[in-house]
């Protein structure tokens, strides 16, 4: 898991490229205001981490609505392989 650090936004603001160049380096950019972070700013990596792990979220399914291909998918699938 990446570091985090927390800066406040006039000071995020004012040294962009600085965290920026961390970002890549692999820490997260929490972004505070008042105290509480309110954004954050990532390396492109992590910002793909987080869309993939996104679409792995669980759906809720009610067995009786399942359509055919869902049915197949779920008859067909291997535990511990990751779907594409």
């Amino acid at each position: 898991m990446p570091t985090a650090v927390r800066v406040p936004a006039t000071v995020f603001s004012r040294s962009f490229a600085r965290y920026q160049d961390e970002a890549m380096a692999g820490t997260v950019i929490e972004v505070t205001s008042h105290g509480r972070v309110i954004g954050g700013y990532l390396s492109a990596s992590e910002l793909e981490h987080y869309r993939s792990l996104k679409r792995r979220e669980r759906e809720v399914l009610v067995v009786g609505e399942l359509d055919d291909e869902t049915i197949s998918d779920i008859e067909n699938a291997k535990y511990g392989v990751a779907r594409k």
